[in-house]
């Protein structure tokens, strides 16, 4: 099985400890954010990584090989100019090939900056049993951006906060794209749940993304949800989540393993 961690922001929320180092090795008592994560990867069978990264990238190939890749065989996708999650998924897309050049099996894409205990494996499992094109790890929870999604958990638009507005998609329009005025309806019965930064993606994906360069993975989403491919929704409610995105939320996490709210895979 393989994944990518994205890796390579800037880390602006989590200044001043990333004014020096990049935020996958910004530390949880005492462990990286990239060791966290790679940890719960391999722990769910990932033995194969590639990670993308940008500020303070050498640091991250220093500490890898220190580390012997955490006894992984693992990539580093370098951007010498940041491409934002979907034009860094895309940039690496030739990661996901087999040795004849096609693509292979569902892969998961995960954000460094989040710890969760969310089940990977059913998370696949469900993927591949609903054969999905992407499927998103969301809860019930409170956010700033929320994603909207239907009785049938398909993604049918998102909304920033608790505005009384949502931008939502109408799958039966062909032609629709994320943002066009025929591609919204009023998003009434739909529920809002928070993603989680955790995704898996089947490799089909790659021939659907239009865009170049630097572009957000969510636009995608969107844009091919409203052509009616099938982007769902994985609840994991029941698990811990953190978003370890600032200072605060760091040391919140440290104290959430002292105390054993948040147990490692």
């Amino acid at each position: 099985m393989k994944a990518m961690i994205l890796a390579a922001g800037l880390g602006t929320r989590l200044r001043p400890l990333t004014d020096a180092r990049p935020k996958a090795l910004v530390t949880v008592a005492g462990r990286t954010l990239l060791q966290i994560v790679l940890c719960r990867l391999r722990a769910f069978g990932v033995r194969e990584v590639i990670v993308n990264t940008h500020h303070c990238a050498d640091m991250i190939l220093d500490y890898l090989k220190v580390n012997d890749n955490f006894g992984m065989c693992i990539e580093v996708s370098r951007e010498q100019v940041l491409l934002d999650t979907g034009g860094g998924l895309k940039n690496a897309a030739w990661f996901f090939l087999d040795s004849s050049g096609s693509l292979q099996e569902p892969f998961i894409l995960h954000n460094v900056d989040v710890i969760s205990t969310i089940d990977l494996g059913r998370m696949m499992r469900f993927h591949m049993e609903q054969a999905a094109l992407a499927t998103l790890a969301v809860q019930d929870r409170e956010t700033s951006r929320y994603l909207l999604f239907d009785q049938h958990g398909q993604l049918c638009g998102r909304r920033t906060g608790h505005a009384a507005k949502a931008e939502t998609l109408n799958p039966e329009s062909p032609k629709a794209e994320a943002g066009n005025a025929e591609s919204v309806r009023p998003a009434l019965g739909m529920q809002a749940l928070a993603f989680s930064g955790i995704h898996v993606i089947s490799p089909a994906l790659f021939a659907k993304m239009g865009d170049e360069g630097a572009f957000p993975i969510m636009t995608t989403y969107m844009h091919l949800a409203a052509q009616g491919e099938k982007i769902i929704a994985f609840r994991a409610d029941e698990c811990y989540w953190r978003d370890l995105g600032t200072p605060e939320n760091v040391m919140q996490a440290a104290r959430d393993l002292a105390s054993r709210e948040y147990l490692e895979t």
